[in-house]
This record gives structure tokens, C-alpha cells and sequence, in this order.
């Protein structure tokens, strides 16, 4: 291996361990984006890459730009494709990297006027695949003169593109679990906040429940923070009063 291809690997280990350290990093899910496509960037040398992810919790199931850089922000909101649309579309659906020669002579390519504004030439479509083969969403390399990637280009930029399939697994499964916990714990404030009313002003459970919750639309706070007022009035022997001031409020 000569020097430059030395050099060429020790980058792409650098960018797999940036993005191996985003896996068990407490990120949110945009900074491991933006985190992907600038390391693609740096590290491959291509002039933009774009970062699509599916989005299934609609039918038919669409893939989303979600991070780029070099681009207006603007180029970013509420851009879709389906399944059966585009580059990006193609890549999703069949799993598979491809590579055109020239966007602008690609019928599959839907960002035209992007890449005659950018001066984009050549691309290559990675899927974002997990464990089990699963594609979650699709990495874009553009280039700014014609480039025939090689193989072994492709294959090193598709072990990044799983690597931030992983990364951003991990980072959703956190989420998940992290809502869910919210979840929980929203709920035994609201349960133990209940007996409290029960208790204190003869309620039963549903009038209790519906205290809460026309507290928490009158004052625009959530059913947990009433719920935690209601403990705190509790812990603090006020039993009566914040209950009741919190009628009035």
C-alpha cells in the first residue's frame, strides 16, 4: 500500500471510529446525522452527501432527507420520495449501491435543478442497512467532475453507511426507551396523585381523573406536572390548599 492509500485508510478507520463512538454516544439523532455525512464527506472527498432515512409510520412508506451539508437548509424541508421514485428510491427498495456516471443524464434522478445549481456529476446511492439486512435508509456521495467509483470505494463507503445504520438504530431504540420510560413514570404520578384527591377531597377515581386533566388544559401544563404539584402539596402537608389553588389558577 503506497503512502496515499495508507493515508486513504487511516481516514476511513478515523471516520468508522467517529461514527463507532456515536453508537454508544448519548447524541441526539440529528447531531448523529449531521455527525454522518460531514465524516462521508471529509473522508471520501466528495462534494456533498446526503443522509434519507424511511419513514414506514406512513402508507405508502417514503424515505426522507434528514442531513446534508453544502446545501441551503431550505433544500432540506419536507423532501420525499417513495419507494418506486428516484435514485434514492431505487437504493431503498433493492438494497444494493449504485453509481451514475452523470445525474443529469440519470431518468431515475429527481434533483436536477439541485445538481445544475451545485454542479453535481457522478454518485453513488449506499443502502443504510442494520443487522439482518434491514435497509433504513439510503446515503448519497455526490462528486463535482465524473468519477467511476471503485470497488473498493464502494465497499468502504458502504461499511461506513452500516456503521451510521447502527448508530442510528441505536439512537432510536434509546429514544423509544427513553419515552417509554417518560411514559411510566408520568403515569404513577398521575395514579399516586389520584389517591391523593381520592383522599383528600372524597373524589373517586374518575373525578379525580378528570380534576387532572382539566387542570392541566386550563393552565397549558401537562398532566405530569399537575400530578407533581399535587405530590409536592402533599410531601409539603398542604393538603388542601394547593388543591385548591389550583382550581383557581
Amino acid at each position: 500500500m503506497d503512502s496515499e492509500g495508507a493515508a486513504n485508510y487511516d481516514a476511513y478507520l478515523k471516520a468508522l471510529m467517529d461514527i463507532s463512538r456515536a453508537v454508544t454516544s448519548d447524541l441526539y439523532l440529528e447531531e448523529i446525522l449531521k455527525l454522518i455525512v460531514m465524516v462521508t464527506a471529509k473522508v471520501t472527498g466528495v462534494e456533498i452527501c446526503s443522509l434519507w432515512l424511511l419513514d414506514e409510520t406512513v402508507k405508502p412508506p417514503v424515505v426522507r432527507l434528514k442531513a446534508t451539508q453544502a446545501i441551503d437548509p431550505e433544500y432540506i424541508q419536507d423532501r420525499s420520495l417513495g419507494l418506486d421514485e428516484g435514485v434514492v428510491g431505487y437504493v431503498a427498495r433493492r438494497g444494493e449501491p449504485l453509481m451514475v456516471a452523470d445525474v443529469l443524464d440519470e431518468a431515475r434522478f429527481k434533483e436536477k435543478a439541485m445538481a445544475r445549481k451545485l454542479g453535481l456529476v457522478s454518485m453513488l446511492g449506499v443502502p443504510l442497512a442494520v443487522q439482518g439486512g434491514k435497509v433504513i435508509g439510503v446515503l448519497n456521495c455526490f462528486t463535482a467532475h465524473p468519477h467511476a467509483f471503485s470497488d473498493s470505494e464502494i465497499n468502504l463507503i458502504r461499511t461506513v453507511a452500516n456503521q451510521a445504520a447502527a448508530a442510528i438504530l441505536n439512537t432510536e431504540l434509546k429514544i423509544k426507551a427513553r419515552l417509554a420510560q417518560e411514559e411510566l413514570e408520568t403515569r404513577k404520578r398521575v395514579e399516586r396523585a389520584k389517591e391523593i384527591l381520592m383522599r383528600r377531597r372524597s373524589m373517586s377515581g374518575g373525578e379525580a381523573y378528570r380534576w387532572l386533566q382539566k387542570r392541566s388544559m386550563d393552565s397549558r401544563k401537562s398532566m405530569r406536572e399537575v400530578a407533581e404539584a399535587v405530590l409536592l402539596s402533599e410531601d409539603l402537608g398542604y393538603y388542601s390548599s394547593i388543591p385548591h389553588a389550583l382550581d383557581e389558577g
